[in-house]
């Protein structure tokens, strides 16, 4: 039989540990919210690109000029990846990023006006 005061010890430690679960995922619910607030807010050059529409034909012409060469005349990959069907991998978002960012060597930074990003990316879409 248990005395009184291991039961109360025992409802004692039950409360501490719902209260430190119940704190433990206010804590993690905060940090993912602001994780996903700082991810998806966009910089300007972003927001400027997405604005706008593209022009599929100037888009394939920058393709051709400046990508072409390790990703294949269309889309195919050759020393890059295929960027075949890319859009339905990735979002327009990260697409940028991955352009102008040059984060991914041996793919260099790769700085366009807002407009000629908006081209790019309409033909992108177009890489079936």
């Amino acid at each position: 039989m248990t005395t009184p005061s291991s039961t109360a010890a025992t409802l004692e430690r039950r409360r501490g540990l719902v209260t430190a679960l119940v704190a433990m995922a206010v804590i993690t619910a905060l940090a993912l919210g602001a994780w996903f607030y700082v991810s998806t807010r966009l910089d300007p050059y972003s927001k400027a690109a997405l604005a706008l529409n593209g022009d599929v034909q100037h888009g394939a012409q920058l393709f051709r000029i400046n990508c072409a060469g390790c990703h294949g005349i269309s889309g195919q990959g050759l020393v890059g990846p295929s960027l075949q069907a890319v859009s339905e991998r990735r979002p327009d978002r990260s697409l940028i990023h991955q352009i102008v960012s040059g984060e991914t060597p041996p793919m260099p930074r790769f700085e366009i006006e807002p407009e000629g990003m908006a081209d790019l990316l309409s033909y992108l879409h177009t890489l079936n």
